[in-house]
């Protein structure tokens, strides 16, 4: 069963919280889910533009946005894993990103605040590991040695387990097949057990490879 539902999902109100946090009646709610992903899109969009190059890490470094809503405000909460403009240009940055984004929302009435929290250990998130294993792919690094590189990361960040999975035509082979490694614990069934989990898509030169990785962080 944990192997057919997403992590997340599975465990959500006792391990795990939602990444979004308000009420809408049911006619209304396709409507708020859509301003949610367009707040996100607008927000990694931005990032990715302005990003410094000489950070040394090719994707945008954001774990997750939380987003809170009320009546007449919109509060988003973005933890990021590395130093970019964001965190370099300080009050500028984020003026500006706000900006960008109240332009985007095109909404009167609720005013958007941006707040930027720092992760401490950035390559113990799956959502930013992920985006280090796929700029590692697309430079057509062996994807054995993008993998144990992944994982000795991750060891360094005091998690208890991880588990990557990566399928599709990899190495550019004709076939097409699914390739996985795991180190450490990952009790996927056991829903007091924190699992990160988070599923990303590398498009290469061969086509589309489909990338998973679960890190088992903590026990209740």
């Amino acid at each position: 069963m944990g192997q057919k539902i997403n992590p997340l999902g599975f465990r959500l109100g006792t391990t795990q919280n939602h990444h979004s946090f308000w009420f809408a009646q049911p006619k209304n709610f396709s409507v708020g889910l859509q301003e949610d992903e367009k707040i996100r899109n607008c927000i990694k969009n931005y990032v990715q533009k302005n990003k410094r190059i000489s950070s040394g890490f090719e994707g945008i470094g954001i774990a997750r946005i939380e987003i809170q809503k009320r009546i007449d405000l919109i509060q988003v909460i973005i933890h990021i894993g590395f130093p970019n403009l964001l965190i370099e240009g300080q009050t500028r940055g984020i003026e500006e990103l706000q900006m960008n984004v109240q332009k985007e929302f095109r909404s009167v009435n609720r005013r958007i605040n941006i707040a930027i929290t720092r992760i401490e250990k950035p390559y113990g998130d799956p959502n930013i590991l992920a985006e280090y294993m796929a700029s590692q792919l697309r430079n057509r690094v062996s994807f054995r040695k993008a993998m144990k590189r992944a994982i000795e990361l991750t060891e360094q960040t005091d998690t208890k387990g991880i588990q990557i999975q990566i399928a599709g035509r990899i190495d550019g082979k004709e076939i097409a097949r699914v390739e996985w490694i795991r180190e450490g614990r990952v009790p996927l069934q056991t829903i007091r057990a924190k699992i990160d989990h988070c599923s990303y898509t590398i498009r290469t030169i061969h086509g589309v490879l489909g990338l998973k990785i679960w890190i088992f962080v903590d026990e209740e």
